[in-house]
């Protein structure tokens, strides 16, 4: 359906000459940690080519493990038909120092003319640093592999609490990629409740954030989190929500 409305916006309003590029978050951030389903992603792709136009991959805060591989565009869940044309990043590219990049092909970036994708914070050294043992941490370590592994039990986890009897079925969702999780309740929960959700949290000693207009909140531990600390995590989420919901 979303690429019919696509395709009737083309018919309807704009012309192809007028469109540079798509741009689009393999899983949707502040919207509410929604990865986009991979033939979506795959027809998105298709149709910018149809259009001459560009694909930009915002991987801002899926980059760098977060998703459980390097990039959510790489990952296994999209599969390999799924190359953007350019590729943004920032955030875990150097563990918080302020550091953004833009990845494109020779083509593409041979046509912008010097200093044109500069800023403020470009070439930082100190950043740039930082942004090299970055990298060497995420592969010595196995962090991305980690991120894998430690979503998937924090989605069992939080799958089960969904489940359980006392959440009363106010839990509609559980999705996510690697450690890039969001939790949705149900439109059948009270307003609010992602907020009263998440003090309980913090009351626990557990800090989580809400996102989107809808009740959603999210779960992004560290990348080097251990099997212990989700679990411990995940029981803190439950006991905070069976207070909220008693």
């Amino acid at each position: 359906m979303a690429m019919n409305e696509l395709d009737q916006l083309f018919k309807d309003t704009l012309h192809e000459d007028d469109v540079a590029a798509f741009l689009i978050e393999p899983v949707l951030g502040e919207g509410g940690y929604v990865p986009a389903p991979p033939d979506f992603l795959k027809k998105v792709r298709e149709f910018a080519n149809s259009k001459g136009a560009l694909m930009i991959c915002d991987e801002v805060q899926t980059g760098f493990g977060r998703t459980g591989s390097l990039f959510a565009c790489d990952s296994e869940y999209y599969g390999s038909d799924v190359q953007p044309d350019i590729m943004t990043m920032a955030k875990g590219i150097a563990s918080g120092f302020p550091l953004s990049g833009v990845a494109t092909r020779r083509e593409i970036a041979d046509k912008c003319d010097p200093g044109m994708l500069g800023g403020t914070y470009a070439g930082n050294a100190l950043s740039c640093a930082a942004a090299v043992e970055t990298q060497k941490v995420l592969q010595e370590e196995n962090l991305i592999e980690n991120a894998a592994k430690m979503g998937e039990r924090l989605k069992q986890n939080l799958s089960n609490i969904q489940s359980s009897e006392f959440s009363r079925g106010l839990i509609g969702d559980v999705r996510g990629l690697g450690l890039m999780i969001g939790l949705e309740f149900a439109k059948e929960a009270e307003p609010g409740i992602k907020n009263k959700v998440s003090q309980a949290c913090a009351d626990e000693g557990l800090l989580l954030l809400g996102c989107s207009t809808y009740e959603v909140v999210r779960f992004v531990p560290p990348l080097n989190i251990t099997q212990d600390d989700i679990d411990n995590g995940s029981e803190k989420f439950e006991k905070a929500l069976k207070r909220v919901l008693s």
